[in-house]
């Protein structure tokens, strides 16, 4: 009842004082500025806006001074660059005439300097009386780099100019400098007038923030009087100690008094939360799965990993009997086994609840005042055995790969180590077969180097724009000898101008190779047909059919596997290495797009590529 006394108390002198203040608002205002909590508080943002806003005006009147010198640099250089295929094929006689033309045309002082520094052509001066600039900055930039800029003063106009200045082709000196220059007193006035508009506008905003700052300062005033009379009201009902402080303003009374008030509980609550918000946030957002138990198995807590991990559905009551969520006999035997002897145990299983992934738990006793438990700990690791697994089998389908060729290289070389040199009928075919299966040895390192290559996940090159057609003429141009070889007819059409993004070299690589499996794996007589044009949802698409022996249909999902063939017979008598479907897919994928595969055994095969159209 006395609180709620206080509390009418308080809010009837509050209404008074809101009455006064709006006919004597004046008298008001000096009675704040005579307090000390609400001089700090209006000094302290006048000069912190103060301090701001004066970076804020420098930062912004450099950044505008340096984007109108790049803006002025960038439109210096898309002159020079149209200017320089005029300029390189104007002679040097008639240099001048053209620099004065092209100056007016570029609003620019336009200058040509050969290799040497010596000026040729000067649109706003006699070049012969100008000195060499071959130490000029923008100049040793421009035949550095290929392109060179810089602002300073000019001792020949007496003037301030910025430079921009690129190397050119010319038919009697390769490398002369095409210049351009502008005043930039422009650039001043423009900065100028920018500086005066932020000026202006620091000032307004400057007045706004302090008014703002200056009603706040003194309602936050009243707020502090009022919650320092609550506080010690509520402190005196409870008897609590104050604490020392040596602040005389507002604040330190508003200090001592919550202080009192806070500190009978104030520490334990503080530790209890922030212990509990503590443990809730790491365990709630491990990835590993976390699972404690009590002495009956009965579960205590377990993470939202962990609930995923073995398929519950909902939340996860306590109390409730692990069996009903696990019903795997290794992870209760494991945690039974901990609770009876109380020494950690480690363990790799594979949970039938969680689609049969392999989990490395770990579980160790958890000690508790009144009970004993135990937590585990479940680590994922079926990517790490399903990479073993990959790596297991990439190694020994490298080594059965290389295995026939070297098996062959041995024994013919022995063959003739062992006198059929001497044997002029055979001698040569021998050695014939030993460079085969080295060219064979060969294609395979080269393959697996392009593959690991496309497997890092380093960036390919910068994506370009790249013309379809020009790529699939420069395919069929490299397999064509081969086609005529093994007498397959190849057919390219209709091919339609389209454009892709992507690293042109790495495309016609995957176009050469499904090129290649189509012309070896046909028959006699047989066609290849390449056709190109727009897709569906801004892709491009690429077909390249055969008519040849075609792949079986159990064989479809695996083709693009490496060293994996549905002939393996055909294939190495072919020369094939495996790899070839492989680094296709991987080049496609690479460059965001995909393939696809239709096969009749016996008709021949059909490869559908998607890219994205630029």
């Amino acid at each position: 009842m006395k609180v709620k006394d206080n509390l009418r108390a308080n809010a009837a002198r509050d209404q008074d004082i809101f009455e006064i203040s709006t006919v004597k608002l004046v008298p008001h205002i000096s009675v704040n500025l005579r307090s000390p909590i609400f001089r700090k508080l209006f000094l302290s943002a006048t000069l912190l806006i103060a301090a701001t806003l004066a970076v804020l005006d420098f930062y912004l009147a450099r950044y505008m001074a340096h984007l109108q010198v790049e803006n002025v640099e960038e439109r210096l250089e898309a002159q020079a660059r149209l200017l320089a295929p005029e300029a390189a094929t104007i002679p040097h006689d008639k240099l001048e005439d053209w620099a004065r033309k092209a100056g007016a045309r570029a609003r620019a002082r336009v200058t040509f300097i050969d290799i040497r520094g010596v000026v040729l052509a000067d649109s706003e001066h006699d070049p012969e009386t100008m000195e060499n600039h071959a130490n000029r900055p923008e100049v040793r930039e421009a035949l550095r780099s290929g392109r060179g800029a810089s602002t300073r003063h000019s001792r020949t106009l007496d003037r301030d100019l910025c430079y921009v200045a690129i190397p050119m082709a010319n038919e009697e000196n390769p490398r002369d400098v095409l210049r351009l220059a502008v005043p930039i007193e422009n650039v001043d006035e423009a900065v100028a007038a920018v500086r005066w508009r932020i000026l202006a506008a620091s000032l307004g905003a400057a007045l706004v923030v302090l008014a703002v700052a200056f009603v706040f300062s003194r309602s936050f005033t009243h707020r502090i009087d009022r919650l320092r009379a609550f506080a010690e009201n509520l402190v005196e009902s409870g008897g609590a100690e104050g604490l020392a402080s040596d602040a005389d303003d507002e604040l330190g009374s508003l200090a001592r008094s919550l202080d009192r008030a806070a500190r009978l509980h104030r520490d334990l609550v503080e530790r209890l939360s922030l212990e509990s918000a503590r443990r809730e946030a790491i365990l709630a957002s491990m990835v590993e799965g976390v699972l404690a138990v009590d002495s009956e198995l009965r579960l205590i807590f377990c993470n939202r990993s962990f609930a995923k991990a073995v398929g519950a559905k909902g939340p996860v009551r306590e109390r409730l009997p692990l069996l009903e969520l696990v019903r795997d006999p290794e992870m209760l035997d494991t945690l039974s086994q901990v609770l009876v002897t109380g020494e950690p145990a480690k363990r790799r299983l594979e949970l039938s609840m969680a689609a049969g992934r392999a989990f490395e738990v770990q579980v160790a006793p958890l000690a508790a005042p009144s009970h004993r438990g135990a937590i585990a700990i479940l680590h994922d690791v079926s990517d790490l055995e399903r990479l073993e697994r990959v790596r297991k089998d990439f190694v020994a389908n490298v080594s059965h790969e290389l295995r026939t060729p070297l098996t062959a290289i041995r024994g013919y070389a022995e063959t003739l180590l062992d006198g059929a040199l001497d044997d002029q009928e055979n001698n040569r075919r021998f050695l014939e077969v030993i460079r085969a299966h080295a060219v064979r040895l060969n294609n395979i390192a080269s393959d697996l180097l392009t593959l690991s290559e496309l497997e890092s996940g380093k960036p390919l090159a910068e994506p370009e724009r790249v013309p379809l057609v020009a790529v699939i003429d420069s395919a069929l141009r490299t397999v064509e000898a081969e086609a005529r070889i093994r007498d397959v007819k190849i057919h390219s059409g209709p091919l339609e101008a389209v454009f892709v993004l992507g690293d042109r070299m790495r495309l016609e690589q995957a176009l050469i190779n499904l090129l290649d499996n189509a012309i070896k794996f046909n028959r006699q007589g047989g066609e290849v047909t390449v056709v190109a044009g727009p897709a569906e949802g801004g892709k491009v698409r690429v077909i390249v059919s055969d008519t040849g022996v075609g792949i079986p249909s159990e064989d479809l999902s695996r083709i693009f596997e490496r060293f994996y063939r549905s002939d393996k017979a055909r294939s190495r008598e072919m020369g094939g290495t495996g790899l070839g479907l492989a680094i296709v897919k991987h080049i496609v994928e690479r460059t965001k797009g995909s393939i696809e595969v239709e096969s009749t055994l016996g008709k021949g095969s059909t490869f559908t590529v998607y890219l994205p159209a630029a």
